[in-house]
C-alpha cells in the first residue's frame, strides 16, 4: 500500500492486543470504524460491510513515537521532506514525530511552525514541532516561546548545537517552565568538542582522529542540572551517550529535579571499535562511546533513568557521507529501523522486557510533551501500530522511504516486521 486510505470500517481478526500500561496481552478481535476503535472483542462474520484483515502473529499496541527527527524541510528538501519522513515513520511503525528545529530558516518563528504544520496536515503521521530555544540557533538571544506555543511548538531545543550560554539557558528554563513546555537539550560543551570527530579513546588515538570527551557531555548536563535546582523548569537531555551523564540523571533524579533523557538505538548497537573501518555511516554526534558506556546506558534504561528511545533520524545526501570521514557531515537515519534494532538489542538480550522497550517509545515521549496518550480502548481514536516482534526483516538501502541512505542497518536482519499503522482516521499497510 503506497498510501494511507480512510479507515471507514475495518475489522481486525486474529492479533493481540498488548496493554503498555497494564502489562496484558489478549488474543481479540476489533473494528475500527470512521478511525475509531468500534468494538473489542468481536466475531468475525460473513455479513461484516467493511475490510476484513487477517493479522495473525501480530501485536497491536498504541502508537509509536520518535520525539528527536530532522525532516530537513524547510531547506534541505533533498535530504528529507515532511512527506518523505512520514512515510519513512509509516514504515518503521510510527504514528508521530518530533521535527526539530535545525532547518534553514530554523524553526524560531510562528511561521515555520504553522508551516511544517501545514505540510503534515493530510498525512497519518503527526508532526509536533520542536522550535528554536534561540532566535536562528546562535545561542544569544531566546525566541518567542508563548506565541511558539500558540502556534503549535511542543517543545524547545537548539538540537545540533548547544545553548552554551548558561545566562541564555536559565531565561529559557524560566520562560518555557511557565508554559510547563521542556527544552530538550543538545549536551555539548563547544571548547572540548571542537574539531572533534570520534569519541576520545585509544580507538581515537590508533585512527588518528580528533576525540571527544565524555566529559563534553557531562559537564553541560551538570550545568543545566545546576541550572534546575537555581530556577526549575524541564530539561530534557536529548541522545544520552556516557556513563557520566547516565550517573549525574540518576543523582538528579534522586533529587527530584525535573529532568528527563533519552538515547538512541545506534548508541546501543555500536561502539567506537566499529569505526575502524572509516566508515561514515557510523559518525554521529554525540560519538559512539564505549562498551562501558553501552552497559551504563542499558542500565540507565533498566532502572528508568533513561526515559526514551528516539532515533535522532538525520538524513543526508550521499554526497555528503560518501566523503572522507574528517569531511562527513555527523548522523544517521532511523526511523525505519528504530524498533527492530531495539527489539534486537534489548528485548532479546533480555535488558528490557518488551512491554516496556515498547512503552519508552510510545507513552514516555507523549508523557514528557504532555501530549494524549494514545489508548486502545472502545471509543478511542485508532492510533495504532500492528507488528511481528518475531518476523525478521532484512534493510535494504534501495528500498528505504527516507530520501536518504546514510544508515549503517543496511542488510542487517531486523526483528519486529511491521504489518500496519492507524492514525488520523487513516489506515496504511506494509
Amino acid at each position: 500500500m503506497d498510501k494511507p486510505i480512510k479507515a471507514e470500517k475495518l475489522l481486525f481478526t486474529g492479533g493481540e492486543i498488548l496493554d503498555l500500561s497494564a502489562k496484558k496481552r489478549e488474543r481479540v478481535n476489533f473494528t475500527v470504524v470512521d478511525g475509531k476503535i468500534d468494538k473489542i472483542g468481536v466475531e468475525k462474520h460473513a455479513s461484516f460491510q467493511g475490510e476484513v484483515i487477517d493479522i495473525s502473529g501480530n501485536l497491536v499496541v498504541p502508537g509509536l513515537m520518535d520525539m528527536h527527527v530532522h525532516l530537513r524541510e524547510p531547506g534541505r528538501e533533498d535530504e528529507e521532506t515532511v512527506a518523505s519522513g512520514c512515510a519513512a515513520a509509516m514504515a518503521g511503525g510510527l504514528t508521530a514525530v518530533c521535527a526539530m528545529p535545525n532547518t534553514d530558516p530554523a524553526c524560531d518563528k510562528q511561521e515555520v511552525v504553522r508551516f511544517l504544520k501545514k505540510q503534515a496536515e493530510a498525512e497519518l503521521v503527526e508532526v509536533f514541532p520542536i522550535a528554536a530555544v534561540t532566535k536562528k540557533r546562535v545561542g544569544a538571544e531566546i525566541t518567542e516561546m508563548a506565541e511558539l506555543i500558540r502556534a503549535g511548538a511542543v517543545a524547545f531545543s537548539d538540537d545540533g548545537s548547544p545553548v552554551a550560554n548558561s545566562a541564555v539557558m536559565r531565561r529559557a528554563l524560566e520562560y518555557s517552565g511557565m508554559y510547563q513546555v521542556p527544552i530538550i537539550d543538545h549536551c555539548e560543551d563547544p571548547y572540548l568538542f571542537a574539531g572533534g570527530q570520534m569519541n576520545e579513546s585509544v580507538m581515537s588515538t590508533r585512527l588518528g582522529l580528533t576525540g571527544i570527551p565524555n566529559a563534553a557531555e557531562e559537564i553541560m548536563i551538570a550545568r543545566d542540572i545546576a541550572l534546575l535546582r537555581l530556577c526549575g523548569g524541564h530539561v530534557h537531555i536529548a541522545h544520552i551517550s556516557t556513563a557520566g551523564g547516565v550517573e549525574l540523571v540518576r543523582r538528579a533524579k534522586a533529587e527530584g529535579l525535573p529532568i528527563t533523557c533519552e538515547v538512541t538505538p545506534h548508541h546501543l548497537a555500536f561502539t567506537d571499535e566499529v569505526l575502524a573501518n572509516f566508515d561514515t555511516n557510523l559518525k554521529m554526534n554525540p560519538p559512539l562511546r564505549t562498551t562501558h558506556d553501552v552497559a551504563s546506558l542499558h542500565d540507565g534504561l533498566r532502572d528508568g533513568t533513561i526515559d526514551v528511545i528516539a532515533s535522532d533520524h538525520a538524513p543526508h545526501s550521499v554526497e555528503e557521507k560518501d566523503v572522507e570521514f574528517m569531511a562527513a557531515p555527523f548522523g544517521i537515519i532511523g526511523l525505519e529501523t528504530m524498533l527492530g534494532v531495539i527489539l534486537s538489542k534489548l528485548v532479546e538480550p533480555g535488558i528490557l522486557a518488551l512491554v516496556e522497550a515498547l512503552a519508552k517509545m510510545s507513552l514516555a515521549p507523549r508523557s514528557i510533551l504532555r501530549l494524549p496518550l494514545p489508548r486502545i480502548k472502545e471509543g478511542e481514536l485508532a492510533n495504532l501500530t500492528i507488528f511481528a516482534a518475531d518476523k525478521s526483516w532484512r534493510v535494504e538501502a534501495d528500498k528505504i522511504k527516507s530520501l536518504s541512505r546514510n544508515t549503517p542497518f543496511a542488510g542487517w536482519e531486523l526483528p519486529g516486521k511491521v504489518f500496519a499503522v492507524l492514525n488520523n482516521h487513516l489506515y496504511w499497510q506494509m
